[in-house]
Protein backbone atom coordinates (compact mmCIF):
# COMPACT_ATOMS: atom_id res chain seq x y z
CA UNK A 1 0.00 0.00 0.00
CA UNK A 2 1.18 3.51 -0.86
CA UNK A 3 2.19 5.81 2.00
CA UNK A 4 1.91 9.01 -0.06
CA UNK A 5 -0.63 10.64 -2.33
CA UNK A 6 -0.90 13.53 -4.78
CA UNK A 7 -3.33 16.31 -3.86
CA UNK A 8 -5.65 17.09 -6.78
CA UNK A 9 -5.74 20.82 -5.86
CA UNK A 10 -2.11 21.75 -5.23
CA UNK A 11 -0.75 18.71 -7.13
CA UNK A 12 1.93 18.07 -4.51
CA UNK A 13 2.89 14.55 -3.45
CA UNK A 14 2.40 14.34 0.33
CA UNK A 15 2.37 11.60 2.97
CA UNK A 16 -1.07 10.13 3.80
CA UNK A 17 -0.93 11.80 7.21
CA UNK A 18 -1.41 15.10 5.32
CA UNK A 19 -4.85 13.97 4.08
CA UNK A 20 -8.07 13.69 6.09
CA UNK A 21 -9.49 10.18 6.42
CA UNK A 22 -12.49 9.42 4.22
CA UNK A 23 -13.82 5.87 4.30
CA UNK A 24 -15.58 6.19 0.91
CA UNK A 25 -12.30 6.76 -0.95
CA UNK A 26 -10.38 3.75 -2.30
CA UNK A 27 -7.33 4.40 -0.09
CA UNK A 28 -9.39 5.70 2.85
CA UNK A 29 -8.22 9.30 2.51
CA UNK A 30 -9.63 12.43 0.87
CA UNK A 31 -8.08 13.42 -2.48
CA UNK A 32 -7.41 16.96 -1.22
CA UNK A 33 -4.62 17.61 1.32
CA UNK A 34 -5.40 19.10 4.73
CA UNK A 35 -3.90 22.47 3.78
CA UNK A 36 -6.07 22.76 0.65
CA UNK A 37 -9.16 21.53 2.52
CA UNK A 38 -8.66 24.15 5.24
CA UNK A 39 -8.08 26.84 2.62
CA UNK A 40 -11.32 25.89 0.85
CA UNK A 41 -13.24 26.02 4.13
CA UNK A 42 -11.82 29.48 4.92
CA UNK A 43 -12.68 30.78 1.44
CA UNK A 44 -16.21 29.39 1.66
CA UNK A 45 -16.74 30.98 5.08
CA UNK A 46 -15.44 34.35 3.84
CA UNK A 47 -17.67 34.16 0.76
CA UNK A 48 -20.78 33.32 2.85
CA UNK A 49 -19.90 35.25 6.01
CA UNK A 50 -23.41 36.56 6.74
CA UNK A 51 -24.86 33.04 6.57
CA UNK A 52 -22.20 31.58 8.87
CA UNK A 53 -22.47 34.42 11.38
CA UNK A 54 -26.22 33.81 11.64
CA UNK A 55 -25.63 30.06 11.87
CA UNK A 56 -23.04 30.54 14.62
CA UNK A 57 -25.41 32.84 16.52
CA UNK A 58 -28.26 30.30 16.33
CA UNK A 59 -25.94 27.45 17.34
CA UNK A 60 -24.57 29.40 20.30
CA UNK A 61 -28.14 29.91 21.57
CA UNK A 62 -28.96 26.18 21.66
CA UNK A 63 -30.04 25.41 25.24
CA UNK A 64 -27.46 22.65 25.67
CA UNK A 65 -24.64 24.99 24.59
CA UNK A 66 -25.87 27.81 26.84
CA UNK A 67 -26.01 25.39 29.78
CA UNK A 68 -22.52 24.05 28.98
CA UNK A 69 -21.08 27.58 28.90
CA UNK A 70 -22.72 28.45 32.22
CA UNK A 71 -21.45 25.25 33.82
CA UNK A 72 -17.94 25.87 32.50
CA UNK A 73 -18.00 29.48 33.75
CA UNK A 74 -18.86 28.21 37.25
CA UNK A 75 -16.16 25.50 37.22
CA UNK A 76 -12.65 26.06 38.59
CA UNK A 77 -11.19 25.82 35.07
CA UNK A 78 -13.72 28.35 33.78
CA UNK A 79 -13.02 30.81 36.59
CA UNK A 80 -9.26 30.46 36.05
CA UNK A 81 -9.66 30.94 32.30
CA UNK A 82 -11.76 34.09 32.83
CA UNK A 83 -9.27 35.45 35.34
CA UNK A 84 -6.33 34.76 33.02
CA UNK A 85 -8.11 36.39 30.07
CA UNK A 86 -8.91 39.44 32.18
CA UNK A 87 -5.26 39.75 33.27
CA UNK A 88 -4.06 39.48 29.66
CA UNK A 89 -6.55 42.16 28.56
CA UNK A 90 -5.39 44.49 31.33
CA UNK A 91 -1.73 43.95 30.36
CA UNK A 92 -2.53 44.80 26.72
CA UNK A 93 -4.76 47.79 27.58
CA UNK A 94 -3.13 49.64 30.46
CA UNK A 95 -4.32 53.09 29.35
CA UNK A 96 -7.90 51.92 28.81
CA UNK A 97 -7.93 50.15 32.17
CA UNK A 98 -6.61 53.25 33.94
CA UNK A 99 -9.33 55.38 32.29
CA UNK A 100 -12.04 52.89 33.26
CA UNK A 101 -10.86 52.78 36.86
CA UNK A 102 -10.59 56.56 37.05
CA UNK A 103 -14.12 57.20 35.74
CA UNK A 104 -15.58 54.45 37.97
CA UNK A 105 -13.96 55.99 41.06
CA UNK A 106 -15.02 59.48 40.00
CA UNK A 107 -18.64 58.46 39.47
CA UNK A 108 -18.74 56.46 42.71
CA UNK A 109 -17.93 59.61 44.70
CA UNK A 110 -20.17 61.90 42.62
CA UNK A 111 -23.35 59.87 42.15
CA UNK A 112 -25.31 62.89 40.90
CA UNK A 113 -23.26 62.83 37.67
CA UNK A 114 -24.54 59.40 36.66
CA UNK A 115 -26.85 59.68 33.67
CA UNK A 116 -30.23 57.97 33.47
CA UNK A 117 -30.83 58.23 29.70
CA UNK A 118 -28.77 57.03 26.74
CA UNK A 119 -27.10 60.06 25.14
CA UNK A 120 -27.77 58.65 21.67
CA UNK A 121 -31.33 57.26 21.67
CA UNK A 122 -32.63 58.69 24.96
CA UNK A 123 -33.87 55.36 26.35
CA UNK A 124 -34.23 55.27 30.15
CA UNK A 125 -34.37 52.44 32.66
CA UNK A 126 -31.58 50.36 31.13
CA UNK A 127 -27.99 49.81 32.20
CA UNK A 128 -25.82 52.44 30.53
CA UNK A 129 -22.25 51.83 29.43
CA UNK A 130 -19.53 54.44 29.64
CA UNK A 131 -17.84 55.11 26.28
CA UNK A 132 -14.49 56.88 26.00
CA UNK A 133 -13.81 58.64 22.71
CA UNK A 134 -10.29 59.38 23.91
CA UNK A 135 -8.64 57.35 26.69
CA UNK A 136 -6.17 60.15 27.37
CA UNK A 137 -9.18 62.11 28.71
CA UNK A 138 -10.49 59.52 31.17
CA UNK A 139 -13.19 61.71 32.73
CA UNK A 140 -14.81 62.53 29.37
CA UNK A 141 -17.30 59.75 28.75
CA UNK A 142 -20.59 59.31 26.93
CA UNK A 143 -23.36 57.26 28.55
CA UNK A 144 -24.78 54.87 25.97
CA UNK A 145 -27.17 51.92 26.13
CA UNK A 146 -25.74 48.58 25.01
CA UNK A 147 -27.31 48.80 21.53
CA UNK A 148 -26.05 52.33 20.86
CA UNK A 149 -22.60 51.47 22.22
CA UNK A 150 -22.35 48.42 19.91
CA UNK A 151 -23.63 50.47 16.98
CA UNK A 152 -21.02 53.17 17.65
CA UNK A 153 -18.22 50.58 17.54
CA UNK A 154 -19.63 48.94 14.41
CA UNK A 155 -19.65 52.31 12.64
CA UNK A 156 -16.34 53.61 14.01
CA UNK A 157 -14.30 50.43 14.41
CA UNK A 158 -12.46 48.97 17.37
CA UNK A 159 -14.61 46.36 19.10
CA UNK A 160 -16.02 46.83 22.58
CA UNK A 161 -13.32 44.60 24.06
CA UNK A 162 -10.53 46.01 21.92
Amino acid sequence: MCDSKKCFKCEVDKPLSEFYKHKMMADGHLNKCKDCARSDVRQNRDKNLDYYREYDKQRANNPNRVLSRLQYAESEDGKKSQSDAQKRWIERNLIKRAAQTMIANYLRTRKHLVKENCESCGIAGVRLEKHHNDYSKPLEVRFLCCKCHSAWHKENGEGLNG
